[in-house]
């Protein structure tokens, strides 16, 4: 109880920190300098959440409900880690062979064998970050699994499908982000992971817009950080970006210019 107190209390504060990071730019003529500020919170807000999520992940697949792949003993653990996550997402247990089971549906029809990252799960790897369309929900989703084995053996994987529409509410909500401020993630292929705006989420920018836009997105995938300028929708927009070194993706701020 008090861990989870001052889990809570550390979230609230650092919430705190990025609404007061965003008013900050918002009334500041000097976007470059203090949108990092705004910039670091909002990044932080996405990372932190799936990093959590896979924490709890490698922790349930080190008991022995998770190495015994048995789908009676591994539903309660999974059901409860369902039930924390705060962006509805679908939680899963995968078997060697592709076959997976949900907290909420048992056994799917389905099989995850295709999947671009199940190879890497099997090499004993962690996923996080990878975009999919969820076979579970069909919504638009973030991958975020740890493997478990027993006695050096791959035997199945935790996975999370986060739904990347509620992710992007999430972080706008609590850094209480300005009207005038565009927040969005690239994945490493140029796709938008997350947006402000859900109807962005999962476009690969570089294919509408303004020719500006192509070339400030082709910038953000070859530089590690910097500021870029372009025009969408014939309004000029200042960004902000900066590419994480944990999940690959690329972090934009983006304010309208007059």
């Amino acid at each position: 109880m008090i861990r989870a107190l001052m889990i809570a209390l550390a979230f609230m504060a650092f919430t705190a920190t990025a609404s007061a990071a965003s008013k900050a730019v918002a009334a500041s003529d000097d976007f470059s300098t203090d949108g990092r500020m705004a910039l670091g919170a909002y990044r932080a807000l996405a990372e932190d959440h799936l990093a959590g999520i896979l924490a709890a992940e490698r922790a349930l697949a080190a008991t022995s409900d998770a190495r015994s792949a048995d789908w009676a003993r591994i539903k309660p653990a999974l059901s409860s880690l369902a039930k924390g996550i705060t962006t509805e997402a679908a939680v899963w247990y995968a078997l060697p062979d592709g076959r997976y089971y949900t907290a909420d549906g048992d056994l799917s029809k389905e099989s995850l064998k295709d999947r671009t990252y199940f190879p890497d799960l099997l090499a004993g790897k962690a996923v996080e970050g990878v975009l999919v369309i969820s076979k579970s929900t069909g919504h638009r989703s973030i991958i975020v699994a740890a493997p478990v084995t027993k006695d050096g053996k791959i035997v199945g994987a935790v996975g999370v499908s986060v739904r990347a529409r509620l992710l992007a509410s999430m972080i706008v909500q609590k850094a209480r982000m300005p009207d005038n401020f565009i927040f969005y993630a690239l994945d490493g292929e140029g796709r938008t992971a997350i947006h402000k705006d859900p109807d962005r989420m999962f476009e690969h920018p570089a294919d509408i817009g303004d020719p500006s836009l192509r070339a400030a997105v082709n910038t953000i995938l070859k530089t590690p950080r910097g500021v870029v300028a372009y025009e969408f929708r014939g309004k000029r927009r200042k960004a902000l970006f900066e590419t994480s070194e944990i999940s690959g993706w690329h972090f934009i701020l983006a304010r309208s210019e007059p």
